[in-house]
């Protein structure tokens, strides 16, 4: 029975992993020592909350990734829920939905004040999991980003 639970370094291998795999949905290369040193940063670092589902010990199937921040505007604490992602051999059995009923929980019972997310304009899946949970469609912003060169 897959168990939602706070990742730890015994995650690592299986999480980097998945994380590897997220980042290639995201038309990025494929590095799984990339991912796996940056994933072992935020944990060991503290700098992000990261949720798993775990099938067996160390035998993962999902992850959700939160970072800590917050809202000028509002002057409240937010979480970004940043990364989402599902092993294809999982999708379909809930996995998904558990993972971001874990952040809302998590979100709620330690005083954040909202989620934020954003995905691809081409991630209907996952637009219609984050509809169905009452997500709402931002029609007021533009998401900008400027890409800093080394």
């Amino acid at each position: 029975m897959t168990q939602i639970i706070s990742a730890n370094e015994s995650h690592l291998d299986e999480l980097a992993r998945l994380f590897n795999l997220y980042r290639i949905f995201y038309e990025q290369k494929d590095d799984l020592d990339r991912a796996y040193h940056f994933i072992k940063a935020r944990l060991i670092n503290q700098q992000s909350i990261i949720f798993v589902a775990e099938d067996a010990p160390n035998q993962l199937s999902g992850f959700v990734q939160l970072y800590p921040s917050f809202c000028s505007v509002s002057t409240i604490p937010i979480l970004i829920l940043y990364d989402l992602y599902v092993d294809q051999n999982h999708r379909e059995e809930g996995i998904g939905r558990a993972l971001m009923n874990q952040a809302s929980k998590h979100a709620k019972d330690n005083g954040f004040k909202r989620l934020e997310l954003s995905t691809a304009i081409t991630n209907v899946i996952g637009q219609s999991l984050y509809e169905s949970l009452n997500y709402e469609r931002d029609e007021d912003f533009y998401h900008y980003a400027l890409e800093l060169e080394d």
